[in-house]
């Protein structure tokens, strides 16, 4: 089992800068790739924002965001660089950890609680 625990969240102004973080602990062995996931509304499901495996030769990144958003990783930490945060940005946001990239884009197997974003105009 993978315990995924993420902090960093909170409220800010629109353009102004998030990091979030994640930290895994537990069987770490078994998962390779880690990365975020966010939803937008209760309603819909949790969409994929960016992620990347251990050597960070594999990275994926929501379109949209690429230009904003820089995904890293420091062991069996990742990291979620926000800037130029928008309204439209506000989430829950969700470490998620699966043991390819391939699979995590689809089903991680694990998640954390979340981390709400929110931001302000």
């Amino acid at each position: 089992q993978v315990q995924l625990v993420e902090s960093g969240g909170g409220s800010v102004q629109v353009g102004g800068s998030l990091r979030l973080s994640c930290a895994a602990t537990g069987d770490t062995s078994s998962v390779n790739c880690m990365g975020w996931f966010r939803r937008l509304d209760p309603r819909y499901e949790r969409e994929v924002v960016a992620g990347l495996d251990s050597g960070g030769q594999i990275t994926i990144y929501d379109t949209g965001l690429k230009d904003r958003f820089t995904v890293s990783r420091a062991g069996n930490t990742v990291f979620l660089q926000m800037n130029s945060l928008r309204p439209e940005d506000t989430a829950m946001y969700y470490c998620a950890a699966h043991a390819d990239c391939d699979n995590w884009k689809k089903r991680p197997d694990y998640w954390g609680q979340g981390t709400q974003v929110t931001v302000s105009s």
